[in-house]
């Protein structure tokens, strides 16, 4: 997960008074790939081109990962929706098809809700690690999108709330 700031919304009166929401559906995850060759390989968040940049360690690339992970009563951009579970292939543009792949759910697959905050890091990553799924890939050949220019506020980042250009 990647640090994202919430954006605070104006103040809203209630019935005790007023209140400052803010907006926390907006989420990050940063992605990190090995062993990736460029020109080969491309990786799909959603059907869309990630912008990996190199690290300067051979075969290591990173980006991030921009998404809308819940639907508040009141946010910043209302008509947006919800792009959970997120899925990701690796794809190999001469073979063109999917190498696999995973599927990311921002909550529990399976609906479960936590009493109680994890007791120690170990059932923390356990909790992060079930909302990972190595399955849910696109099967089949597959048409790679061209990949979006690097430009921008944020060019090593994918913003799925943004429209794709053609």
């Amino acid at each position: 997960m990647g640090v994202e700031p919430w954006l605070v919304l104006g103040e809203e009166a209630t019935g005790n008074g007023t209140a400052r929401y803010v907006d926390s559906s907006v989420e990050r995850m940063q992605l990190r790939v090995d062993d990736y060759v460029e020109g080969r390989h491309v990786v799909l968040c959603a059907g869309r081109p990630v912008p990996l940049q190199p690290t300067g360690t051979p075969g290591t690339y990173v980006a991030g990962i921009r998404y809308r992970a819940w639907q508040p009563w009141s946010a910043l951009h209302p008509t947006i929706g919800i792009h959970s579970p997120l899925v990701f292939d690796l794809v190999d543009r001469w073979a063109g098809r999917s190498l696999g792949g995973c599927t990311y759910h921002v909550v529990h697959p399976g609906g479960r809700g936590y009493d109680r905050f994890p007791v120690n890091a170990s059932e923390a990553e356990a909790r992060r690690g079930s909302r990972f799924e190595a399955a849910g890939h696109t099967p089949g050949p597959i048409d790679v999108p061209s990949a979006p220019a690097r430009a921008g506020e944020y060019p090593r980042t994918l913003d799925l709330r943004r429209a794709a250009r053609a």
